[in-house]
């Protein structure tokens, strides 16, 4: 089976090509990039082992979206930036399988799209031929998937823990989520508040409240306007802590909820009253949820690694779901403690 990988030498587009190299039923790989387009691939990212590159199944060239697209393969994955990557996958959507890891397709009310990031949405036509790839909630709708939206790192780790109990949640209240999310988190980008210097030592609050633009997507998913969103930049390269406080009608029931939808899950982890810890899921596709019950306020703590659960590995488990293959393989990776 062939892949492609647009955007393939940012951050989420290196993690991609590190999992589908070693996944078993991944026969070629096309890298693109843009600004990367005709370099040699060890080049482009010179973190790959010389193995990976001698295996064959990777095209030793970096190839430009144009190229790469006149032959997508089985799937193509899409790693570029919200607003440009609907439109350059438009010459393959309805005919290849379109994993597109940005925003362009996550909504399916095109005003809370336009709410969230100032635009209607892109390639508007196939918004509602899209399926939003939380992949623990909507395996069967997966399976037929022509598009796949994959989820926002921030909204996996905080609706996992939130949709078993969307009928103990009292409305009436604000959910209260606060979010520690690695610098990986912000992409790879030129800008001074993502240099070192600006971060290491320092941790900092951004888009508090109702301004972040993944408030509005786990609104959707939740169907509740009642959220309080706060994330913040912490000094690690990757990893992500979510932790969210809500009301609850039931505490017991609520646990026991939880407990139940994620019995059987294998990327699924419930910790209890031990609180997850990044280091825990570094470098694999699991979420960890630890809570704490105080009468009839339910804290739960998620964690998750954002360039795997939170984007690549979470595409890749939807890959594995749509042509039906084990939903774990490529996956089972070790936490790197």
């Amino acid at each position: 089976m062939k892949a492609t990988i647009l955007g393939a030498t940012g951050y989420t587009g290196m993690v991609l090509l590190r999992i589908l190299a070693q996944h078993p039923r991944i026969t070629g790989i096309t890298a693109s990039s843009r600004t990367m387009a005709g370099r040699p691939l060890a080049e482009a990212d010179p973190g790959l082992s010389r193995s990976t590159l001698e295996k064959g199944c990777l095209d030793p060239i970096v190839r430009s979206p144009a190229e790469a697209l006149e032959s997508p393969g089985d799937v193509l994955f899409s790693a570029l930036p919200h607003g440009a990557s609907a439109d350059t996958c438009s010459p393959v959507l309805g005919k290849t399988l379109v994993i597109d890891l940005s925003a362009d397709f996550r909504f399916s009310d095109p005003r809370s799209f336009a709410a969230s990031y100032g635009t209607p949405p892109p390639q508007a036509e196939f918004q509602s031929r899209s399926v939003y790839g939380l992949s623990e909630w909507n395996r069967d709708l997966l399976k037929n998937a022509e598009i796949i939206a994959n989820p926002g790192c921030y909204p996996t780790a905080t609706l996992l823990p939130l949709l078993p109990l969307r009928d103990q949640i009292r409305r009436e209240t604000p959910l209260v989520v606060n979010a520690l999310s690695g610098i990986t988190g912000a992409g790879k980008k030129e800008k001074t508040n993502l240099l070192y210097a600006e971060r290491t030592e320092n941790a900092t609050a951004y888009s508090v409240g109702r301004q972040h633009r993944h408030t509005g997507e786990i609104a959707e998913q939740l169907e509740t306007e009642q959220i309080l969103f706060s994330p913040h930049l912490i000094p690690v390269k990757q990893g992500m802590l979510v932790t969210t406080t809500i009301s609850v009608r039931d505490g017991n029931a609520a646990v026991a909820a939880l407990e139940e939808r994620y019995r059987s899950e294998p990327f699924v982890t419930l910790t209890g009253s031990a609180m997850p810890e990044t280091r825990h899921v570094r470098g694999t596709n699991h979420v960890r949820i630890g809570w704490q019950l105080e009468g009839n306020s339910l804290i739960l703590v998620s964690a998750i690694d954002n360039l795997w659960k939170g984007a690549a590995g979470q595409a890749v488990q939807n890959m594995n779901i749509r042509f039906g293959f084990d939903e774990t393989e490529g996956l089972q990776q070790e936490a790197d403690l």
